[in-house]
């Protein structure tokens, strides 16, 4: 379980930040960094077992049902990118401390940038497909805040919007991909994916898969033509770029392909498809690195490019590529964050990013001259410097592979001018800011930052050197990252000559040409003005915003604000699907035979199709309307007592009974009648749509009642007694073995009802003194018969309800239905009485008796526990009681007390504060006292007078 920390640290250290924010910022600085550092640690202690040849894995049950299982590996590859996530995320942090201002919430800050750190350590360790997917959309997530931190700035807001858009789309195609890849491998555990590379490539899907996995990785990774997102994601905070979009997040999507690399890799579609991707990107990014003239887009760019390098190396597949892929992974997280680092360094002293405002900076920065010059010397590939190394074994793998077939000569060609451009722009990036003449002065005099800023990049220059100057120092974490992307142990040896070769006059050609491209720049930036400026964040936008109209002009096509027309097209449209499957009827027909009719269900079908229709043609008389629909109701109840379902129909028959009363409450502020709004030709659309919808629902019924159709009901019937302690099926179902839906409905029922009541409370409406035809309401508000009626049967009432609730294991009833009669009875008091008298005498609120219900429920679930049970795991026995004498005891007999709590405290919460509106304190519409106090003030209004 020690393994299991590794990524529960950081994301616990999500919360320090919040913790600890009121503290001074050194000491908010160092609570942030002490639990990534402890997973560092953690992380470095593994190293003697994996090099022994033992993967560390861990895994905790979560959806077994799914294959999913919080499952965490650390082998060889996870360490590497854990010690790039960690060590890299360290120095951010420190970086940060001095970058941000005073003003700023750096706390929020350290927040999201541990929230992204925890994401990309659970991408990295991940043992499971869908986990790793999980950890994968949390870094969009956290990506999305960190870019839009300055929310001040619209460039940021953009930029995190597009960035968010972008890998967001690319994590449902990554997603699609995982699961057919899950498919394919008959699990989702990483190591049986890794082990099942021929099974995969022989299956059909196989080319879908990897398209789809491939617009995950390539999407995240920025390769063409999705590299976009990439440059405009530089609004963030340059520790926010230096972290992100050099060491981390981009490299998720480079991880993904060295992870599934041995089952996945080795086949011609793999390698056309990631080689082509990676090779067009290197040389494209480098290109628009070369003319840009922002500090962070140059290294944006610059960053898309060495991606693909990268991407290149992992399409080849060969060993040395792939060894080759890993040490530029190191190299690059090495340079490219310092690079950034000293681009924030000189935007925090300077004031600016523009290199024409920038110029002959050596004299006044020379220590930040020297470290940005050493990482961009090891960007370019200078010999004696680590991205040397890496970049002469690209070229040897360009030249040595034919994974392009024919054409694969185009390799080693592209890579070559990939070279020139890298080392063209890397030589403008130093010169162009330290050596050569402004040609305009910077916002503020540049000087150096203090020494602890600076000291991250210092540490990451001098390890360029090392690297540069003794390769062999990254075996320790290169040789068991290469075994575990190529699934065994690869003897290598890293040195900084090989002789004389072609990757090396490949290498010198870049070298040389490079500075030549950079001598001539001038000639580059007149060969570029011949182009329109092409802003990828405005053409973004402007597509984001062409969707957004067509969608609207859709939906208005669609809904014009119409109930009608829009019930109109969603019953034509279910009309049409369900219709043609229903057309061959002959087809569908069953081999068991129709049901004798009888007299009684004769009568019974035609009083429900005659009070059906009589609700829906009588719709202007509300109360005529409302009499006709509580005969449905009630014919419905009957049909459930007629076909064995004395549940069903009780249950039935108290909604029904709460339905009426709702709605008479409601209708009491309603219009008695409407006047008629729909033409003669509307209405027979109506009339044939409902006929037709009628039709379809009727020969549906008769296809499923005329076939045999396999049942679970057989297994309730056999295990009610046995499992649940219970003769009534029904209720042994609601309370044991679907237990969870009715916890789940129960807290639905109490969330609506407490909003509900919060709508409810303190509503004003005016009560109308007269029907619609001008008859004056009865002053006798409480007639004698009803006050004399409800007073004997609420006694009554409330005894049936608690027969019906204890009843309920065995015998038709049970918690809901003994809910509604307690709520049906006092609901007759407030009736009756009214409610001032009624809340004198029950003078408590029924919001506690809802969410009480809901606590009672969730507790008898979680007291199975205590027996090391299942959530909501039953137990029943048989008890002798004095004076009592033999009974048998249920737990579920408390969980359905909860729910007995919620539907009472839940339905009077609605049907009480709806009464409250119709109380005596409300006002009449035609109050003369109420006219005459909104005559005057209209008239305090009219005259400038305050109004309280």
């Amino acid at each position: 379980m020690t393994l299991f920390w590794i990524p529960l640290l950081p994301l616990l250290g999500v919360l320090v930040p919040a913790l600890v924010a009121k503290r001074s910022r050194p000491q908010c600085t160092l609570a942030t960094a002490i639990l990534p550092a402890i997973a560092l640690a953690m992380s470095l202690a593994a190293l003697p077992d994996i090099n022994a040849g033992d993967i560390p894995r861990v895994s905790i049950d979560w959806i077994p049902q799914i294959g999913l299982d919080l499952a965490f590996r650390l082998d060889g590859l996870s360490l590497m990118f854990n010690v790039l996530i960690l060590g890299i995320g360290l120095l951010i942090i420190l970086y940060a401390h001095y970058y941000l201002e005073a003003h700023e919430k750096h706390a929020r800050f350290y927040a999201f940038l541990i929230l992204f750190m925890a994401s990309m350590v659970g991408i990295v360790m991940a043992d499971n497909l869908l986990v790793m997917w999980i950890f994968w959309e949390m870094t969009s997530l956290s990506s999305f805040l960190l870019i839009g931190f300055w929310s001040h700035r619209s460039e940021a807001r953009k930029g995190a919007r597009m960035a968010m858009t972008v890998t967001g789309a690319g994590g449902l195609a990554l997603l699609a991909g995982l699961l057919l890849l899950g498919d394919m491998a008959g699990s989702l555990d990483m190591q049986v994916v890794l082990d099942s590379r021929e099974v995969i490539a022989a299956d059909p899907l196989f080319p879908l898969m990897l398209v789809l996995v491939l617009l995950g990785a390539f999407t995240k990774s920025a390769q063409f033509p999705f590299h976009f997102w990439l440059p405009h994601a530089m609004a963030a905070p340059t520790p926010v770029s230096a972290y992100l979009h050099s060491a981390t997040m981009v490299k998720a999507g480079i991880f993904l392909m060295a992870r599934l690399h041995p089952a996945l890799a080795g086949n011609e579609l793999w390698s056309a498809l990631v080689a082509s991707a990676g090779i067009i990107t290197m040389v494209y990014a480098a290109w628009f690195a070369l003319i840009k003239a922002d500090l962070k887009g140059i290294l944006a760019f610059s960053t898309v490019s060495h991606l693909g390098l990268i991407t290149v190396l992992l399409g080849i597949g060969s060993p040395v590529a792939v060894l080759a892929a890993l040490l530029h992974i190191l190299n690059h997280a090495a340079f490219k964050a310092a690079l950034f680092m000293c681009s924030g360094i000189i935007d925090h002293e300077a004031g600016t990013r523009d290199l024409s405002r920038l110029g002959k900076l050596a004299k006044a920065m020379p220590i930040t001259c020297l470290v940005m010059s050493i990482a961009g010397a090891a960007m370019a590939g200078i010999p004696l410097f680590n991205g040397f190394i890496s970049k002469e074994m690209f070229f040897t793998a360009t030249v040595d592979t034919q994974v392009l077939g024919g054409i694969s000569l185009v390799l080693p060609i592209l890579a070559t001018i990939g070279g020139i451009l890298s080392v063209a722009y890397s030589v403008r990036l130093v010169h162009a800011v330290f050596f050569a003449e402004a040609r305009h002065a910077p916002p503020r005099e540049p000087h150096e930052p203090p020494h602890l800023m600076r000291a991250p990049a210092e540490l990451l220059a001098i390890l360029c050197i090392v690297v540069g100057l003794f390769p062999a120092v990254t075996n320790w974490i290169l040789v068991p990252a290469v075994a575990a992307v190529l699934q065994q142990p690869l003897d290598f040896h890293l040195a900084i000559w090989h002789g004389f070769n072609l990757p090396l006059a490949m290498s010198a050609v870049a070298t040389v040409a490079g500075i030549l491209v950079y001598v001539g720049h001038r000639h580059v930036r007149r060969f570029v003005r011949q182009f329109p400026v092409q802003d990828a964040s405005l053409i973004f936008e402007r597509g984001m915003q062409n969707i957004a109209k067509r969608a609207e002009a859709t939906t208005d096509f669609l809904d014009n604000a119409s109930l009608q027309r829009f019930m109109a097209l969603l019953l034509t449209a279910a009309l049409l699907m369900a219709g043609i499957g229903l057309s061959q009827l002959g087809e569908l027909t069953g081999s068991k035979g129709n049901q004798p009719l009888d007299g009684v269900l004769l009568l019974g079908a035609v009083l429900l199709m005659f009070t059906a229709i009589g609700t829906a043609v009588t719709h202007r008389y509300r109360l005529v309307s409302l009499l006709m629909l509580s005969v449905v109701g009630l014919v419905v109840s009957l049909t459930f007592a007629r076909f064995s379902a004395p549940d069903l129909a009780l249950t039935q028959l108290s909604v029904e009974v709460v339905t009426m009363i709702l709605l008479m409450l409601a209708l009491f502020f309603l219009p008695q009648r409407t006047p008629t709004e729909s033409s003669p030709l509307r209405t027979l659309r109506d009339i044939l749509l409902c006929s037709s919808l009628g039709i379809v629902v009727a020969t549906l019924n008769y296809a499923v009642l005329t076939r045999d159709t396999p049942s679970i009901s057989q297994f309730f019937l056999d295990n009610s007694v046995p499992g649940g302690g219970g003769h009534n099926v029904v209720n042994v179902i609601l309370v044991d073995f679907r237990g969870f839906d009715t916890l789940g409905e129960i807290t639905v029922l109490a969330i609506a009802g407490l909003a509900i009541y919060k709508l409810l409370n303190r509503l004003r409406l005016f009560m109308p003194h007269s029907d619609s035809e001008g008859r004056i309401w009865c002053p006798d508000r409480y007639p004698m018969l009803l006050l004399t009626v409800s007073q004997t049967i609420l006694p009554l009432a409330l005894l049936v309800s608690v027969f019906i609730f204890l009843r309920g294991h065995n015998l038709p009833g049970g918690g809901f239905i003994a809910g509604l009669i307690t709520a049906v009875a006092l609901i007759l008091i407030y009736m009756a009485r009214g409610v001032e008298w009624t809340q004198q005498r029950l003078a408590f609120p029924y919001q506690p008796v809802a969410i009480l219900g809901v606590g009672v429920a969730t507790l008898t679930g979680l007291g199975s526990w205590l027996f090391d049970a299942p959530f909501l795991t039953s137990s029943y026995g048989h008890f002798h009681i004095p004076l009592v004498g033999d009974i048998e005891l249920a737990t579920a007999l408390l969980f359905d007390l909860g729910v007995y709590l919620a539907v009472v405290g839940a339905t009077l919460m609605i049907l009480a504060n709806l009464g409250k509106v119709t109380t005596s304190h409300r006002p009449a519409k035609d109050d003369p006292e109420v006219i005459e106090k909104g005559l005057h003030r209209v008239e305090d209004m009219r005259d400038g007078k305050e109004i309280t």
